[in-house]
């Protein structure tokens, strides 16, 4: 295939075309570990809240690239030197950058593949691509995890205003119709700066990082925190740990090959070679739908009721509170429930459960957002911002769960 047939052009409905850069761009999308990232959701299961919310991490990390393009393109045009190869760097790595979700991402992560981040797998992808690309991702991944000297490089791709969270917030605005969220990551990319090898948002920019840090915030509550979606999850949570648990004990369950092997192999990063990444690299959102359906007509009862609940959108019941639930409180509803479909009090923990959940739109303790003023003095948003709502956003709101089956009301 020529060079010229390799610079494709995608349609994106928020950015209009997006343009691949180079043969090699072009090779990474069209490898089958990222054409992977086709079959999974970006929103996880918060389809079942917004039911336009059925895009997908390949649509998020094109639409990463094509603002890392224009980020490169306002820095350079204020005279900050970045080479080819950095630039390529830069592509690769946002490209690249969530390459190792799991499906429906963090139910994956906290039962299944439970001991290995994402991110983790998201450089054993990169590493291993490396080897078939003969080590043209050498830079991308020393920028990847930090090492690269040139400090606002990471920043671009991962901080608390980096090219990921300016797409995602835009992209699930645009899908689930949570409108809060959709902020103006043009402007916010224009008002960009390099100061001191640090990254910088230009003091008339302001306004813009105000309303990105108060999107974030809404589009946690709203979207990603949603009540609806986080007991959907909650309950995929619990389901893959119990298929784990009855496959260890010996018991078959109908699932794809790739799933049975993680359910019935603990593995650790130490453990995660290249067979294991390849069988990763098969698991998609379908393999989790597919056993879900299976799954319904098992003879285990969690199981079976748990799977019903996500694929017929009849889930448990969640309330949230201000206040810490006691743990004794669950107490009398176990009971009941155990009783009622004759289980145990320890398997109706499956069902009635407590928890909690926080929302930060902003941390002081991580890698602040500079302001550049007009004096050429760079200081914190919070310190440049006349809005007092952003030293608010900085706190950390914490909002506890219990969730219980409908028929306990």
């Amino acid at each position: 295939m020529s060079q010229i047939n390799k610079l494709k052009i995608f349609n994106d409905p928020i950015y209009g075309f997006i343009t691949i850069p180079n043969a090699l761009i072009y090779d990474l999308i069209q490898h089958p570990y990222f054409q992977r990232l086709r079959r999974i959701s970006q929103m996880g299961l918060s389809y079942l809240v917004y039911p336009g919310a059925n895009h997908t991490r390949f649509h998020h990390a094109l639409g990463c690239m094509h603002l890392m393009q224009k980020a490169v393109d306002v820095l350079r045009f204020k005279g900050i030197v970045i080479s080819n190869e950095e630039e390529n760097a830069l592509y690769i790595a946002i490209l690249l950058h969530d390459i190792g979700h799991g499906p429906f991402s963090h139910a994956m992560e906290k039962s299944i593949v439970e001991e290995v981040h994402h991110e983790e797998i998201s450089l054993l992808f990169m590493n291993q691509l490396n080897v078939e690309f003969n080590g043209k991702l050498d830079l991308a991944i020393q920028v990847f995890k930090g090492e690269y000297d040139r400090k606002f490089m990471l920043q671009l791709i991962s901080s608390q205003l980096d090219m990921d969270r300016m797409d995602y917030l835009k992209r699930d605005s645009y899908y689930s119709g949570v409108a809060e969220g959709n902020v103006n990551s043009e402007r916010l990319i224009q008002m960009m700066n390099v100061v001191d090898d640090y990254l910088v948002i230009e003091e008339k920019g302001i306004y813009s990082v105000e309303k990105f840090l108060m999107s974030r915030r809404l589009m946690y509550w709203q979207a990603y925190l949603h009540k609806t979606s986080l007991v959907a999850e909650l309950i995929l949570m619990r389901i893959l740990k119990r298929a784990k648990e009855l496959t260890l004990k010996g018991v078959s369950l109908p699932c794809s090959e790739p799933l049975l092997f993680f359910m019935q192999n603990k593995v650790t990063i130490e453990t995660f070679d290249a067979e294991k990444l390849d069988l990763f690299a098969q698991l998609d959102d379908f393999d989790i739908i597919g056993a879900l359906k299976s799954w319904q007509k098992n003879d285990d009862f969690i199981l079976a009721t748990l799977s019903k609940m996500i694929v017929n959108r009849d889930l448990l019941k969640i309330k949230l509170t201000s206040e810490k639930v006691a743990i004794e409180d669950l107490q009398p509803l176990k009971e009941r429930f155990a009783l009622q479909n004759n289980i145990s009090v320890a398997d109706a923990n499956y069902f009635i459960f407590k928890g909690k959940i926080k929302n930060q739109a902003y941390s002081k303790e991580a890698d602040p957002i500079r302001i550049l003023k007009k004096d050429n003095t760079v200081e914190d948003v919070i310190e440049s911002s006349d809005q007092l709502n952003l030293k608010s956003l900085s706190k950390s709101v914490t909002k506890y769960y219990i969730c219980f089956p409908k028929q306990l009301l």
